[in-house]
């Protein structure tokens, strides 16, 4: 692709996992674009606040991609000075990168439906397009609102959407891993390991820093 993108995922990254991973880089290959950005949030607004601070998920999102050339940590809420409203980050990449350049925001089926509940949220797709990431089987059940935002800007085709710096949204289904940062976080609490659900880098960060109430395993045991 020869015209700048610019495609992001946000989330607490509470801590960032294989699935967040695998997300990003499926979306990264089917756009055909150079990168996608993961972006922690300082505090977000519609749900329960992270348990580590925004530093602290910043540092594992930025271990977590080291050796993969097609993702990169993006820090712009954790370190604003505002509140995590996505339509207030979704401006700021309008400052740096103008009018012209396509920007993608990519969201789970279950964040998408819930966009009645943002704040500004009708301002969204006029500044980005949504690339809507559904789980094989789920069941498509939209709010009248949000039946009419798709009916009204939903495409099937990337070259169609990108031809337009916002305004679209498209769905993709994606390879399904089951896991969470809730079942990470339980894992670690109970004493259990959570590799092969989390990168070797971002465990031995949690390790070192003793998050999630981890202790180090007595001999043993």
């Amino acid at each position: 692709m020869n015209q700048p993108v610019k495609v992001f995922m946000g989330g607490t990254f509470d801590p960032i996992h294989n699935g967040h991973l695998r997300t990003a880089l499926e979306i990264q290959q089917w756009l055909g674009v150079e990168q996608v950005a993961l972006m922690p949030s300082k505090a977000p607004v519609h749900r329960k606040q992270p348990e580590r601070s925004g530093q602290q998920r910043l540092d594992m999102v930025r271990l977590a991609v080291a050796d993969e050339r097609a993702l990169v940590a993006d820090d712009r809420e954790v370190t604003s000075a505002e509140a995590s409203y996505t339509v207030l980050t979704l401006e700021s990449f309008r400052r740096e990168l103008g009018e012209n350049v396509p920007i993608c925001m990519i969201l789970g089926m279950d964040a998408y439906l819930s966009l009645p509940q943002w704040d500004r949220w009708q301002e969204l797709l006029n500044l980005c397009h949504i690339v809507v990431v559904k789980r094989p089987g789920w069941i498509y059940e939209p709010c009248d609102q949000m039946q009419q935002l798709s009916q009204q800007h939903e495409v099937d085709d990337i070259d169609t959407m990108l031809q337009f710096p916002s305004g679209h949204v498209i769905f993709r289904e994606l390879t399904p891993l089951g896991i969470s940062a809730t079942q990470i976080r339980a894992l670690i609490r109970a004493g259990f390991s959570p590799r092969y659900l989390i990168p070797d880098a971002v465990w031995d960060y949690i390790k070192h820093n003793k998050l999630y109430d981890y202790e180090q395993p007595t001999e043993g045991k």
